[in-house]
């Protein structure tokens, strides 16, 4: 595979309408860490193609991320949805990161759902809620852009998108989202520094993402499980595997949000 990013993400789309035959997709899903199973809840999978099959997918190596990429049919909607993502700290750069939202948006895809565990730095949030993105800060010190690529971010995760999952769930707070770089977790001090500048929640993905849909001009909702409270503001270690065993127990609540709201998109 030559060329750039988007001839890229072209010839990913075209193989997999190919290997699926469906022309066209209406709407993205990226499931994070402890998110994969709530897609069990979206609808019964159309088909199923491993990320390994698709031309420039890197699969991810952590766990908790399949590396497949599910169709499942929600109503009237063609939706897509990544049962794992790459991350930027298993080495393989910007372009990596962001291919399966650059291949969604060339398969046709309008808006992108990008879902994350995050650790919970606002004190409000309680372990296994669900919290609308409405910001990031992007700490990671990358960009997937190149050249003169001025995108207006002001209102990356779109007003309407975050007005619907409300009137889906009244109870779904909003928060600033911090991207860290990984894969190690945040000090307290950086987690103190990261409340200090506004962030309610921290993580190590989703911001990437979220600046190439912009780029490619689809609309981005996000949203964030508490699956931990961010390090030092509680007398506990942190731990992957705890992570992804809160992920697990709140696949129904959140399986359930995201299915109601694609629902009515």
């Amino acid at each position: 595979m030559t060329g750039t990013p988007q001839a890229a993400a072209e010839e990913a789309a075209a193989e997999l309408r190919s290997r699926t035959g469906v022309d066209t997709y209406d709407v993205a899903l990226v499931m994070g860490s402890g998110w994969a199973s709530a897609a069990d809840l979206l609808g019964e999978a159309g088909h199923e193609v491993p990320f390994s099959d698709l031309p420039g997918f890197v699969p991810p190596s952590v766990e908790g991320h399949s590396g497949t990429l599910r169709g499942i049919r929600v109503g009237e909607r063609n939706v897509l949805a990544f049962l794992g993502r790459t991350h930027l700290y298993e080495g393989h750069g910007t372009d990596a990161v962001v291919h399966g939202v650059r291949t969604a948006v060339a398969a046709g895809v309008g808006t992108v759902v990008l879902t994350n565990a995050a650790g919970g730095i606002n004190p409000a949030y309680s372990v296994g809620s669900p919290v609308v993105i409405s910001d990031h800060l992007n700490m990671t010190a990358r960009s997937p852009l190149t050249g003169p690529a001025f995108v207006d971010l002001s209102e990356t995760y779109d007003p309407g998108l975050r007005e619907l999952a409300r009137s889906v769930d009244p109870t779904l707070p909003e928060g600033v989202y911090a991207a860290m770089p990984g894969p190690h977790f945040e000090t307290p001090a950086e987690i103190r520094m990261l409340s200090a500048m506004g962030a309610d929640l921290v993580g190590m993905s989703t911001v990437l993402e979220a600046i190439a849909a912009r780029a490619a001009g689809a609309r981005v909702l996000g949203l964030s499980l508490v699956t931990n409270i961010a390090a030092g503001l509680q007398d506990a270690n942190l731990d992957h595997e705890d992570v992804l065993a809160t992920g697990r127990a709140a696949s129904d609540t959140v399986g359930r949000l995201l299915a109601d709201i694609v629902t009515a998109l």
